[in-house]
């Protein structure tokens, strides 16, 4: 009789057992996401030092080279694209499109620039001021579009998409007009894009470390 009560309770225990392993389960994954950093503030410094340093050339305060195309691939390009996916595995649609869209951009940037040079691809031709002008238009597009993504997130966040809308439509102008007061006015306002991102970026992580508002981002009530 005994052992046939041990039976009878056995899968009471089994069941109460499989229960412990389930919640620990839970409670792992649970401090696991706990753990898992923001990565917005890595995308947005690449975004914003290279986009800074890129506009103090338009600006004329160094003639273009090798430093920038570097930055381009490396921090505004490579290191975005690793954040948009970050933000995938988060849920976040709108900076995985955001980050990895802008990545790319840089990415590409670089290769119109590199690829007329090349001996691979002998015979490519520099793109003309035109066909510049219908590739910045359409980053603008694409930038104005995301524009209203933001407006139930910060002042901060709408600050860089909209100064960003606004530089490249000022290089679409810049291509079709060849002005170059226009040109130096837009590498000023490209470097005030890029330092409102670098703004933003600080402000996530300070604001993050300290548990309280550091660098005001004025979030939408």
């Amino acid at each position: 009789m005994q052992i046939n009560e041990e039976k009878r309770e056995a899968p009471e225990r089994l069941y109460v057992k499989a229960l412990k392993n389930v919640i620990k389960h839970y409670s792992r994954c649970e401090m696991m996401s706990e753990k898992l950093a923001n990565p917005a503030p890595l995308g947005l410094l690449g975004f914003g030092l290279t986009t800074v340093l890129l506009n103090l050339h338009n600006a004329g305060f160094f003639p273009f080279d090798t430093m920038i195309l570097a930055m381009g691939l490396a921090y505004g390009g490579l290191a975005q694209v690793l954040v948009g996916m970050l933000e995938f595995k988060k849920g976040n649609t709108f900076g995985t499109v955001a980050f990895t869209s802008y990545g790319l951009f840089w990415w590409s940037l670089v290769l119109l620039f590199v690829l007329p040079k090349t001996t691979f691809f002998a015979g490519l031709s520099a793109p003309t001021n035109t066909a510049m002008a219908a590739y910045f238009f359409m980053w603008g597009l694409f930038t104005f579009a995301m524009f209203f993504g933001t407006l139930k997130a910060n002042r901060a966040v709408q600050f860089v998409f909209a100064s960003l809308t606004l530089l490249f439509f000022l290089l679409v102008a810049r291509e079709l007009t060849g002005n170059m007061t226009l040109a130096t006015l837009t590498g000023y306002e490209g470097i005030i894009c890029g330092l409102s991102a670098v703004y933003l970026a600080f402000a996530e992580v300070l604001n993050e470390a300290h548990g309280k508002t550091v660098l005001p981002i004025c979030p939408i009530k």
